[in-house]
């Protein structure tokens, strides 16, 4: 398993900052964050995704530029919650939602719009899973060796 260097914590973390205070989604922003998705999306074989999601920028696709980010970039989590309350966007991920929320560790977080919430979900889920390739979730199993008697 891959560890996240420091560099990168610290420019996940820097984006963040940026998703918090942005209004509105822009092509440089979501860039950074496709850049920083970049190892995850070759290590998957997914070198492809890049230009649709390139793509999907130029068209201000965002949120199918968000949601094709979670399924090839972190596969192993999915949008639990979408949901509007208060001004304010609440975007749930979860590597288990299948399970009751109660018992799950979703990623929660919020946003006045709905696309930079699904982001900064995006982002965090990246800073809290720092592994780069989606075989790091696979189970190992060991080949069964009957024994010679």
């Amino acid at each position: 398993m891959m560890l996240l260097r420091p560099d990168r914590a610290e420019r996940l973390a820097r984006i963040v900052d940026r998703l918090n205070v942005a209004e509105d989604v822009t092509g440089d922003l979501l860039r950074s964050i496709v850049t920083e998705a970049s190892d995850r999306l070759t290590a998957s074989g997914q070198g492809r995704t890049a230009a649709q999601l390139e793509a999907l920028i130029e068209a201000g696709g965002w949120i199918d530029a968000a949601l094709l980010l979670i399924e090839t970039a972190l596969p192993c989590w999915k949008l639990r919650r979408l949901a509007y309350d208060e001004g304010e966007w609440q975007c749930a991920l979860s590597r288990q939602r299948e399970l009751p929320e109660w018992l799950d560790e979703a990623i929660e977080v919020s946003h006045r719009n709905l696309a930079l919430a699904v982001f900064k979900a995006v982002v965090v889920a990246m800073l809290q899973d720092p592994t780069i390739s989606p075989a790091a979730y696979a189970p190992t199993i060991q080949p069964w060796v009957v024994g010679r008697g």
